[in-house]
């Protein structure tokens, strides 16, 4: 990729999909892409970016023997989010730096609406009040089928109390991530994460291309 003087705002680029997707992987690879163009960086990921966010995020992986209610981890969710955008993204955008993250918005409506069956009124009401027309400039989704995917997540170990969710779950987070990117495709490109690694950041590349391309 070619270089480019820096922007005055940085952009906001969001990395989406259920799990064993390769979503942290390629999320390096984006980050060198734009950075390849001269421009500054920030890595961040969801929940968490802020001490105080993650230990949110240790409370909501944690496994635990007795069921977690739905509305009090899509509550967390945005809380974790509030300190978040508050205190990292916003502040690194204003200051012209790109935020690349690991899961956003886009992962409440399909874990916890998809997945959890919160109605999507709720998530969008608190969207509304947490982020304050906040929206990620570019949105790439990493879409597998579920028994792919979860074949990737169950072959590191380790699971956290998410990953030890049904398959039936993860079919309905990945219907609302294609939902949802049928309903916005020009934010949300969607990627085939089932070809392999090699084959993936080609055509996110491609996207990037075109995307920072149109930017500059």
């Amino acid at each position: 990729m070619r270089k480019t003087a820096n922007t005055r705002r940085g952009r906001f680029i969001t990395l989406e999909g259920a799990e064993g997707v390769g979503k942290s992987t390629h999320l390096q690879f984006v980050c060198a892409e734009i950075r390849a163009r001269g421009l500054r960086v920030l890595e961040t990921r969801e929940p968490g970016g802020t001490p105080e966010a993650d230990e949110i995020r240790a409370t909501l992986l944690k496994v635990r023997g007795a069921a977690f209610d739905p509305m009090a981890e899509l509550l967390l969710m945005f809380a974790a989010r509030a300190l978040h955008v508050d205190n990292v993204i916003r502040p690194a955008l204003t200051a012209g730096t790109w935020v690349v993250c690991d899961r956003f918005t886009d992962a409440s409506y399909a874990y916890q609406g998809g997945g959890r069956g919160i109605p999507t009124a709720r998530i969008a009401a608190l969207e509304r009040m947490v982020l304050r027309g906040l929206k990620p400039d570019l949105t790439l989704l990493l879409d597998a089928k579920v028994s792919v995917g979860m074949a990737r997540a169950r072959e590191r170990g380790n699971l956290d109390r998410f990953e030890r969710e049904q398959d039936a779950f993860f079919e309905r987070v990945r219907r609302v991530y294609r939902a949802r990117a049928r309903g916005e495709p020009r934010r949300i490109s969607m990627v085939d994460a089932g070809q392999d690694i090699p084959s993936v950041q080609r055509d996110l590349a491609a996207i990037l291309e075109e995307r920072l391309g149109r930017w500059a």
